[in-house]
């Protein structure tokens, strides 16, 4: 029982009758698969709703306490845990509730919190009633339900086009209903529920909400019964019923009552319909192959009781309340009787038949045609079910087939009665009153019949049947399938009928015969049909009308003849203009007979006209009748308004017609029927305008104004003359427009009305004219100009188009404006009290055609205004957008725009209107001053602002909006309001999207729920109802799109309306890409919607005929995902963040997890995974099917093929013609294209050219249709464009921003490699589109980039290759990046000659992919390394094989790929070059062979890259101002030298080069002499502020210094050829030795100076030397000299360094450096400071050592650089160049430099130990390390721990290697320090002989062998003994234990063992034996 007695929170009563009747109509009316199934399981489980219909559940005392209990003890609801408490109020309601409608207290109670669930769907609502609402809307899907299934059946009148198992289904179903006694239940629903009752009693428990609520529960409970009685008429339809239920259907009849006015309600409408069809026998003359079936159903032929308890209950039974009613059911039955007795089975039933002359003659005593034109084709839902019109249809035209004795009789007894009237009338009595008058209803009958045909079904023409064969093609009816077959019976018979209801007829019948042929006229072809009829009924020549023996009163020759009669006789009468009894109509005036008469042959003319193209042109131009001007002449006579009005509805029947239409307009002109010219002397005004102010407006009656407005309206649409009224006045329409506006318009609220209706009327004809004029005004340049025309030799102004000025009125605060928009005002307000009033469907369209004219307005103002400014025309005129904010006159506020908003709020009665307000809200929106105020006012009022919300809100909810409707498919009045409904939600997004994109508050944010008093994003969005929040439009976009998602097929609205979710997602997209809405936009769909999920989950979309909007919708999906993984990232919400990431990477199928292996422990699963390769199959990754889904090739469309037009002309013309469209595509303005082809072609003149017209139109056509395909393909490509450009910004952010541990490295490879390979086959198959490349190419770059990273990243961790796998690099096979490699290079090669700026991502992608087996840096741990032999027969590592393997596959490209990259790295984009020169770098370091080499070489590319030096130098000199242009020169010149320094490291590369003449270019470029000035400007230098662009100094480095480093590797590679290179390096030298010298003297401290110096001491000491000179080529003596001079200079300066560096200064540069490095800087810098001074001194110490070598072996001939002095340099400041250094100098380096050996080798080996524990260094340590390569202070804590421990194992690589270097050097130092030492020692002590002080002071070289000192003075022996001192006592034996120390540590396991060694003792012995 607990079970039983818990609450559904979905309302019993409601929630599974809702989706009962989704099921349903999704089966039945959407047609959607796999509904079958469903719909059974439905069926089954709600058969008791349906058995037991509409019954409630009954209440019991239980459920009474349980619900009581429910605030104290809480009761348990479905689907949640535990019980929930609920307050009393809610339960006081429930117990009402449950009295209100007898319903049991918990469905009750179930309903109350539906309710309140329910509630922010209805704004404004209390729970209570919602509730209301629910309860009956489930009592109308029930009803609806079962009438969809009684419709689905099979049976004899109609079919809906279902599945045989659909039909089968409910057919069954259906049956097993009615046999439970479905009718009756049905009969007693109908009769027991009735509106007023319920209302009564809602109203007692105040159950009834505002005027909506009552509007929606009236609307439900009407429905509900209409449903039910609709339930029976579609099974009559369909099948019989039995026998009891169709007498109690009769029982039911009996008793119904008709309506004030005589009519039928809808519901017994209904049944009364049902009754015919159950009583209908006519389907069995169809011959449908199913006849037998239907037969042997039909109880009417098989059961005899049936028949004759029928006949007994309808002959024999009591009145019925409505005797008409009981006329017509008899006439039903007499004429079912009538045809069963022509039926061989009415043998059996001759008893019946026979009686049914004596129903028939009943039936006609009822007054049986007039109760069938009053109570039932009154009724107004008679007209909206085709089937009525059919049963109708079939039981006139029974009626006078299958009676014609009956017809006859008729005829008989209406002659008889016109004669009484006649001889009554003679007599002067009064005509006796029983008079019938059965045929004149049957005629009105059937004239009222047929003149309405909502359905286009023309059944009319069974009465007309073609005695002559028609010419007309088109008019094939049912009949005229071949061409001389005869006409069934019957139609016959009933086109007899009206020929001979024609002869002779009585006068008393004309009206009424006029009436029905009238309705028999109403269609295209009846309408000719009736045509010719009357034009046969003519006589030959009717002179002798008199006698009427002639002709037939009823044709066109008596008609018009008599017109003209009336318009000789009247005419007379016309009284002069201008006398004053114009008013007194003269006594010889048309009879009201005659005027009925007149009237009913007009509206015949008039339908004719209408229909029928050929009678109109006929009539026209017949040379007698002349219609048209009788009809005008009659207008200018005095005749009642009435008749006028029909004239002139007959006018603008004719007026249809082009042709005539131009003609009609001069006639109306020349009749003055609008006096547009005043005579001079007339006084006062006369024509229509007095008609209306004074007849009309007294009689308060308008319906000649109506029938002018018509009149024109048809006009103006057929063709609006210019010159019309032209030599009279100023030509044009302008009088016509003044009338309407100023005396119909203006004046119109202000008019008395006898008949309230007719004041919208007026309002609507006269709007109509406006909107169609306003609709076809484009505005021009010639209608801004102020143009006069002569009038009676005097100039007048010209007349604008009307549109023209009519804009004016709406662009100014016009009186015409002001209406318009108080219009708008009152019709909101009418609309708002939902109650139907007199004129409400006019008022409606009134309102219509006014925001059609705004909605224009606003169109067409930018181009209106455009125009007149640049006319400088004197008008003003105010933006129509600042208008609406003007004040209203009504309300006192500013409140236009709120009406014309106000308009959603009825979007489910006004579709169009809503439309249009949303329209023009969306126009005004992209003003961004006006969305501020726009808010204001929104918001203002809060009651104003929810009804605001709630309509927009309703607007984007409707269920029946429809996309892919096309707007010439509005036949259907249905699908026409669902594409309605589809463009306004349209327009709201729009709307929405574009006031997003402008600044806050905006509307969209408040419509989509955000804060506008607040902040933005302190917005807190919550589910609708959560915390008072109202449902918005946010929440309505996500319902929208949630729809379906939890399905497989996906969300729906993708499908449904892919343009519509495409906007939707855009929505989403801008509200998470804002930085202000995004935090509170994401959080919600997160946390609430979790909508990113469940939709990626469904990508990729694929809708076959709509491409463009899934690509859209895919690529804003993709953007807001990209954002949300970044987010999330950002957010550390790992959780989120990897449920996106499986999502979209997984290949594994989701199943797995359900079957328990996930328990297995990891190893275990990945060798049995390892094991069943292929067991599990793997799915595509999401990521790749999305890229499926974008198809790269595009077809274009083919060239124009042009007979008339010039192709060159019409492609001009048609780029003239491109516009940006609101998704911003260039695409061609179709229409204006057409408006400018069409104004071409008929410019042209001449008769060919007429005759061409046909063929030229076609082309344009042609043309036309062209266009539309580019922009389609255009829109394509951009689509492709934008879809893929998502998909990449989604892989980057998945690689780049989400945690790298999320996806393990081997993961991440495979992931890019799948990618990458993917990308490369879409893009390299023939047909991909050029336009998407850049694209891929910029996804490749990122891809690639991330590969490399990632497999770098892994060797880093894994430690190296060593226990690397077998099948190659890293967790990536070879063969994969074998692959990924080829792909690249034919990506490279399809690109061609253009695309160089594609091309710059290829290369960089290459680049990146070759620095994958690039091998890392090795720590130098100084180990003896092994043996040449070990090192040539190891095995190939990893890096090294799969090198070779790249450089095979790059070579198999040939010289193809060599041309283009060379080819790009010459010419082109900077960028582009710049990553070609990178590329040739790259191969050519790995090209073991040479070929690129060679090819670079042969080919000239590497001379004209070596002479573009010269074009560089100009463009480098620039870069040396202060403020630099551009920084690009620069650094293409860095990649040119880095390419250029590469190919001088091999031998062969560095000759071609000197071959080249590159130090020759080098020698000739004047930036090396532009070395900046100034001290300050130096070192400080004007720093940019952002750091970016480096001071000048540093700009002169980056030049500088890739220079040197080129010299220096020249002169390195060239040692075989080292005299040519040295030489041509030493004469760079010397040109440019002024900046050498300047930068050797500099003082300054800094990275960048040390680097100069290092690289220049370095080239200074290979080669400025001595034995430079000899060249082998003769030079005169002085150039000799000059030359000798440069080098001595070069070697003073060099030993002035060595001075400064090693001596004087030493201390302050170290400070120096400690101080020049910022405390964040990464410490590396000082680290290689400290490189730099140590080469700077082992340079110039190998430059002594060389000097020292190049002199003679013999000791004699030495050179001396160091003076023999050993004392220790003072700090003294920088010494003079004349003081020659003392050998002291060399001393103190020797002693550092021991000294920082060892410093620098406890350094190295502590590092070492380091690294070899890497895994054991504490956290502190680690962060330590990471500080030495992160700058800034915060940045390690960032980073994750995995990363730390790389960056710390790489730093100490880095330091390790530092410090094996500075070893090296250290070492170097040593070494040659000891050479130079020993050298001068002995030259000193042993072969120098002391000079006399007596001897020359002048300094001078020693001798004639060219060796001189550097300027020694002479040396005295006392020097030469001190020096002996001095060396013994500085080199003592701690230093000399020290430097062996060094070599054991360091020289032993290099190199020259002993070297050390032996230097030390021989200086050790040249000390002693000088002693001694």
């Amino acid at each position: 029982m607990a079970a039983q007695m818990a609450v559904n929170s979905g309302a019993s009563l409601w929630g599974p009758l809702k989706e009962l009747w989704e099921n349903v109509e999704g089966a039945i009316w959407r047609k959607q698969p796999e509904s079958v199934h469903l719909l059974d399981l439905q069926l089954k489980k709600h058969k008791p709703y349906f058995l037991s219909l509409f019954k409630n559940p009954p209440k019991s005392a239980e459920q009474r306490e349980k619900v009581r209990k429910a605030s104290t003890e809480g009761i348990s609801i479905q689907g949640q845990q535990g019980s929930r408490l609920l307050p009393e109020q809610l339960l006081a309601e429930a117990f009402i509730l449950s009295d209100l409608f007898d319903i049991g207290e918990l469905a009750a109670l179930e309903l109350l919190l539906a309710g309140e669930h329910q509630q922010p769907h209805f704004p404004g609502l209390t729970r209570g009633l919602v509730a209301v609402l629910l309860y009956w809307d489930g009592k109308r899907c029930v009803a609806n339900s079962l009438r969809s299934l009684i419709q689905s059946r099979h049976g004899k009148t109609f079919t809906l086009d279902l599945s045989a198992d659909l039909v089968n289904l409910t057919t069954r179903f259906t049956d097993e209903l009615m046999a439970q006694g479905l009718t009756k239940q049905i009969l007693n629903l109908v009769s027991d529920i009735s509106v007023t009752r319920e209302f009564e009693r809602l109203q007692k428990e105040r159950g009834l909400g505002n005027e909506k609520h009552r509007k929606e529960v009236s609307d439900l409970i009407k429905e509900c019964r209409q449903s039910l009685a609709e339930c029976l008429f579609a099974w009559t339809c369909q099948s019989p019923l039995s026998k009891d239920d169709t007498l109690a259907l009769i029982g039911h009849l009996e008793t119904v009552t008709a309506e004030a006015d005589g009519s039928l309600d809808s519901v017994n409408l209904a049944l009364v319909m049902a009754l015919l069809y159950c009583l209908d026998v006519s389907f069995l003359e169809q011959g449908t192959e199913d006849r037998d079936d239907l037969l042997q159903a039909q109880p009417l032929l098989t059961e005899k009781q049936y028949v004759s308890a029928v006949h007994s209950r309808l002959v024999e039974g009591k009145a019925w309340k409505l005797p008409g009613l009981q006329a017509v059911v008899r006439l039903t039955w007499a004429l079912s009787l009538r045809a069963l007795s022509q039926l061989p089975q009415g043998a059996a039933l001759v008893e019946y038949t026979e009686a049914d002359e004596v129903l028939a003659d009943q039936a006609l005593l009822g007054g049986v045609f007039l109760f069938l034109t009053e109570g039932i084709l009154g009724s107004e839902g008679f007209h909206q079910e085709e089937f009525y019109t059919r049963r109708l249809h079939a039981l006139i035209t029974d009626f006078l087939a299958l009676m014609p004795m009956k017809v006859k009789q008729l005829r008989n007894r209406a002659d008889e009665d016109a004669r009484l009237i006649h001889m009554a009338l003679q007599m002067g009595s009064e005509p006796p009153s029983s008079l019938r008058k059965d045929l004149e209803h049957l005629m009105i009958l059937i004239g009222e019949f047929y003149s309405k045909d909502p359905f286009g079904l023309e059944l009319a023409l069974e009465f007309w049947c073609p005695t002559e064969s028609l010419q007309h093609t088109s008019l094939t009816g049912s009949f005229l399938g071949v061409a001389l077959q005869r006409p069934p019976h019957k139609q016959v018979v009933l086109s007899k009928f009206v020929r001979q209801m024609g002869d002779l007829l009585p006068a008393t019948l004309y009206i009424p015969y006029l009436r029905m042929l009238k309705g028999l006229a109403n269609g295209p072809q009846s309408s000719h049909y009736c045509f010719s009829l009357l034009k046969t009924n003519g006589a030959p020549h009717g002179e002798n009308l008199q006698g009427g023996v002639s002709g037939s009163p009823v044709s066109w020759e008596h008609l018009f003849h008599s017109l003209m009669l009336y318009h000789e006789n009247l005419r007379r009468d016309v009284p002069s203009a201008d006398s004053t009894q114009y008013r007194h109509p003269p006594i010889r005036g048309i009879t009201q007979r005659e005027l009925d008469g007149l009237t009913a042959f007009l509206q015949l003319l008039t339908t004719i006209v209408t229909w029928s193209e050929n009678a109109r042109l006929a009539l026209c131009e017949h040379p007698q009748w002349t219609p048209v001007v009788v009809m005008l002449g009659l207008l200018q006579c005095s005749v009642q308004p009435i008749l006028k009005a029909q004239l002139l509805h007959a006018l603008a029947a004719f007026g249809k017609s082009p042709e005539i239409a131009a003609s009609l307009w001069q006639s109306l002109e020349y009749t003055q029927v609008l006096q547009t010219v005043k005579a001079p002397g007339q006084r006062q005004a006369a024509g229509i305008e007095v008609e209306l102010n004074e007849i009309e407006s007294s009689c308060e009656e308008y319906p000649l104004t109506r029938a002018f407005c018509q009149l024109i309206s048809t006009l103006v649409e057929s063709s609006l003359p210019v010159n019309l009224g032209a030599g009279l006045r100023a030509p044009g329409f302008q009088p016509y427009l003044a009338f309407l506006r100023d005396a119909v318009f203006l004046p119109f609220p202000t008019r008395a009305y006898r008949r309230p209706a007719e004041k919208w009327e007026v309002a609507e004809a006269v709007l109509e004219v406006f909107h169609k004029l306003l609709r076809d005004y484009e505005p021009q340049p010639a209608d801004f100009l102020q143009e006069t025309v002569e009038l009676q030799g005097e100039q007048v102004p010209a007349h604008k188009p009307p549109g023209h000025s009519l804009m004016f009125h709406l662009l100014n605060d016009s009186p015409t404006l002001s209406l318009c928009l108080s219009l708008l005002e009152e019709g909101v307000c009418q609309l708002d009290t939902y109650a139907p009033f007199p004129g409400k469907k006019q008022l409606e369209s009134a309102v219509l055609h006014c925001l059609s004219l705004l909605d224009l307005a606003v169109q067409k103002e930018v181009v209106f205004m455009d125009l007149l400014r640049e006319s400088q025309a004197s008008l003003l005129v105010s933006p129509l957008e600042q208008l609406l904010q003007g004040v209203s006159a009504q309300s006192r506020r500013a409140d236009h725009i709120i009406n014309i908003a106000r308009y959603l709020y009825h979007s489910s009665s006004n579709p169009e209107a809503a439309y249009l307000s949303a329209k023009i809200l969306r126009h005004i929106a992209r003003y961004p001053n006006i969305q501020t105020r726009l808010v204001g006012d929104f918001t203002h009022d809060q009651a104003v602002s929810d009804k605001l919300m709630a309509g927009f809100v309703e607007c984007l909810d409707n269920d029946e909006a429809q996309e892919g409707v096309e707007k010439a498919d509005d036949s259907d009045p249905d699908k026409r309001v669902a594409r309605i409904r589809h463009e306004t939600q349209i327009h709201i997004l729009n709307l929405l999207i574009t006031s997003l994109e402008l600044k806050g508050p905006n509307l969209a944010l408040y419509l989509l729920g955000y804060e506008v008093k607040k902040p933005v994003s302190s917005t807190n969005l919550q589910d609708p109802g959560v915390l008072g929040c109202p449902r918005s439009c946010l929440h309505a976009i996500l319902s929208l799109l949630q729809r379906g998602s939890e399905r497989r097929s996906g969300p729906i609205l993708t499908q449904q309306a892919p343009h519509l979710a495409e906007l939707c997602y855009q929505v989403i997209y801008q509200l998470c890409a804002c930085s202000d809405t995004s935090g509170p936009t994401m959080r919600y769909l997160r946390t609430s919607q979790d909508f990113l999920f469940s939709h990626l989950k469904h990508l990729p979309f694929i809708l076959p005929g709509n491409e463009i909007a899934a690509l859209n919708q895919m690529s804003w999906l993709m953007k807001t995902a990209a954002i949300e993984l970044r987010v999330t990232s950002l957010n550390r919400q790992r959780s989120h963040t990897q449920r996106l990431l499986n999502l979209l990477l997984d290949d594994q199928p989701h199943m797995q997890h359900a079957d328990g292996e996930m328990g297995m422990d990891d190893e275990s699963k990945s060798v049995s995974s390892f094991l069943h390769f292929d067991t599990v199959s793997k799915v595509r990754r999401k990521l790749l099917s999305v890229l499926d889904a974008i198809d790269f090739s595009q077809e274009v469309p083919e060239q124009l093929q042009l007979d008339f037009f010039e192709r060159t002309q019409i492609e001009q013309v048609i780029s003239n013609c491109e516009h940006v469209n609101e998704q911003g595509h260039t695409v061609c303005n179709v229409k204006l294209l057409h408006r400018v082809l069409v104004a071409e072609v008929n410019a042209l003149q001449g008769m060919a050219a007429i005759g061409q017209r046909p063929l030229l139109m076609e082309e344009v056509n042609s043309i036309l249709q062209q266009v539309v395909e580019r922009n389609r393909v255009r829109c394509s490509l951009s689509a492709k464009r934008h879809a893929l450009q998502s998909w990449r910004s989604l892989v980057e952010t998945i690689l780049t921003a989400c945690p790298a541990e999320l996806i393990p490295a081997d993961q991440r490879q495979l992931i890019i490699r799948d990618l990458l390979l993917d990308l490369h086959d879409k893009v390299l198959s023939e047909d991909a589109a050029v336009e998407l490349m850049p694209v891929v190419a910029g996804a490749v770059f990122t891809l690639t980039a991330h590969l490399s990273q990632s497999v770098l990243s892994e060797q880093q961790q894994g430690s190296g290759l060593e226990g690397g796998s077998s099948s190659g690099f890293a967790s990536i096979a070879n063969s994969a990046l074998h692959l990924i490699l080829r792909k690249l290079l034919d990506f490279i090669l399809c690109t061609g000659g253009g695309f160089q700026r594609l091309r710059a991502h290829l290369y960089g992608s290459l680049l990146y992919y070759l620095q994958i087996a690039q091998k890392p840096e090795e720590p130098d741990t100084l180990q003896t390394g092994m043996s040449m032999w070990e090192r040539l027969t190891a095995p190939e590592d990893g890096f090294s094989k799969l090198q070779r393997e790249n450089l095979a596959i790059i070579e198999s490209y040939g010289t193809a790929l060599m041309e283009v990259v060379c080819r790009d790295a010459c010419d082109g984009h900077e960028i582009g070059r710049m990553l070609a020169l990178a590329v040739l770098d790259r191969v050519l370091s790995i090209d073991r062979q040479s070929q690129w080499l060679v090819y670079l070489c042969n080919s000239g590319y590497l001379r004209v890259l070596v002479e573009s030096l010269r074009q560089d130098d100009v463009a480098l000199q620039t870069l040396l101002m202060p403020q630099p242009p551009l920084l690009k020169p620069l650094y293409i010149y860095e990649s040119k030298m880095a390419l250029l320094t590469r190919v001088a490291k091999t031998a062969q590369g560095a000759v071609e080069l000197l071959c080249c003449g590159l130090v020759a270019q080098l020698a000739e470029c004047r930036v090396f002499h532009m070395l900046p000035e100034n001290d300050s400007f130096r070192v400080f230098g004007q720093r940019d502020p952002s750091g970016f662009i480096p001071s000048p100094l540093e700009r002169y480095r980056q030049i500088l210094l890739p220079t040197l480093r080129l010299l220096q590797v020249i002169l390195t590679s060239t040692t075989t050829h080292h005299q040519q290179g040295a030489a041509q390096v030493l004469q760079w030298l010397i040109v440019h030795s002024d900046t050498i010298q300047s930068i050797l003297r500099s003082q300054d401290v800094s990275m960048g100076s040390l680097q100069e110096l290092s690289l220049l001491t370095a080239i200074i000491s290979k080669t400025a030397l001595p034995g430079a000179l000899d060249l082998g080529q003769e030079i005169n003596s002085a150039a000799m000299l000059e030359f000798q001079g440069h080098i001595g200079r070069f070697q003073r300066q060099s030993v002035s360094l060595l001075v400064r560096l090693a001596g004087t200064e030493r201390a302050r540069y170290l400070k120096q450096i400690e101080e020049s490095v910022a405390p964040g800087d990464a410490a590396e810098k000082r680290e290689e400071m400290e490189v730099a001074m140590q080469q700077i001194c082992a340079n110039i110490m190998e430059y002594c050592q060389t000097l020292l070598l190049q002199s003679s072996a013999e000791a004699q001939f030495t050179v001396c650089l160091f003076s023999p002095s050993a004392s220790e340099p003072t700090d003294m400041a920088v010494p003079s160049v004349s003081r020659v250094p003392s050998l002291g100098l060399v001393l103190l380096l020797l002693k550092n430099s021991a000294t920082d050996f060892f410093r620098y080798h406890d350094s190295h080996r502590q590092s070492l130990g380091k690294l070899q524990r890497l895994e054991q260094l504490a956290p502190e340590e680690l962060k330590e390390l990471c500080q030495g390569l992160v700058s800034g202070s915060g940045g390690v804590e960032k980073i994750p721990s995995v990363q730390r421990s790389v960056l710390a194992k790489r730093r100490l690589v880095q330091l390790v290697n530092n410090r094996a270097k500075l070893l090296a050097l250290c070492s170097y130092i040593i070494e040659t320090s000891l050479f130079v030492i020993w050298r001068h020692l002995e030259y000193y002590l042993l072969y120098c002989t002391p000079s006399d002080p007596k001897d020359s002071l002048l300094p001078g070289y020693r001798d004639a062998s060219g060796g001189g000192g550097l300027g020694l003075s002479r040396v005295s022996q006392q020097d030469l003994e001190q020096l002996q001192n001095d060396v013994a006592n500085s080199f003592t034996e701690p230093l000399q234990r020290k430097l062996l120390e060094v070599e054991g540590l360091y020289s032993k396991t290099h190199s020259r063992h002993t070297f050390i060694q032996a230097l030390t003792r021989r200086i050790r012995g040249l000390v002693r034996l000088a002693k001694s």
